[in-house]
């Protein structure tokens, strides 16, 4: 989906500007909210491309307004009341009111360290042979789903190389909407600025991006 997240390209915004010495947390709340967000994915209620979506799909005012993990925490409200875990009033309310689903799992204490290095990863078998190849000339779809995308509007009908063939990985488009995994090979694309940008574009820039094969067409 075109929603505020898709910043690439995008005028307004000033430029980048990473913080020296950055810490991990700013304050204790979002210690707070990444543990809470770890805790409730391990519900096993939903997948990681449905909490992308659901950040993706706040509201401009709300996305541009909000910190990183105010953000979570925005998507987390969405998605514990989509799945029964929590009512509107209960948000409201800022307390438990009633008794709400019973999750799959729980994330226990003692289990966090282990489940942080095993992570969730999203690489499958592909049956199928990979339809392009290393150094192949392709041009990536120009379409505007109303779902979620992995493929950034910046790079939609824009021709670029395959620089190298990836595993299977499950496809975003597809999980993040209950309709299967639907692996697919992945490629690293490269794009030349101006082929992104325009003739302003810097023609010594590349942009690299990981592209699912769906998202291709021979150039």
């Amino acid at each position: 989906m075109n929603g505020p997240h898709d910043l690439g390209g995008q005028m307004g915004f000033g430029p980048v500007a990473p913080e020296t010495d950055e810490p991990v947390f700013h304050a204790d709340w979002e210690r707070r909210a990444l543990g809470i967000t770890l805790a409730t994915g391990a519900f096993g209620a939903w997948n990681i491309d449905e909490s992308r979506h659901a950040r993706e799909s706040l509201h401009p005012a709300t996305y541009y307004s909000a910190s990183y993990y105010e953000i979570w925490i925005r998507a987390l409200e969405t998605l514990l009341e989509r799945h029964g875990f929590v009512s509107p009033d209960e948000l409201a309310a800022g307390h438990r009111i009633w008794p709400g689903v019973k999750p799959k799992r729980v994330l226990h204490a003692s289990d966090v360290a282990a489940v942080l290095a095993r992570g969730g990863p999203c690489n499958r078998e592909v049956e199928a042979a990979p339809k392009f190849g290393a150094g192949d000339r392709v041009r990536t779809i120009n379409e505007h789903p109303q779902g979620h995308t992995r493929l950034p509007r910046y790079a939609r009908g824009k021709t670029g190389v395959i620089e190298a063939v990836r595993e299977g990985f499950v496809f975003p488009d597809t999980n993040a909407h209950g309709k299967g995994e639907a692996p697919q090979h992945v490629y690293t694309v490269s794009f030349d600025g101006r082929e992104l940008w325009g003739q302003g574009g810097d023609p010594a820039l590349t942009v690299s991006i990981d592209a699912w094969e769906s998202y291709l067409e021979p150039a």
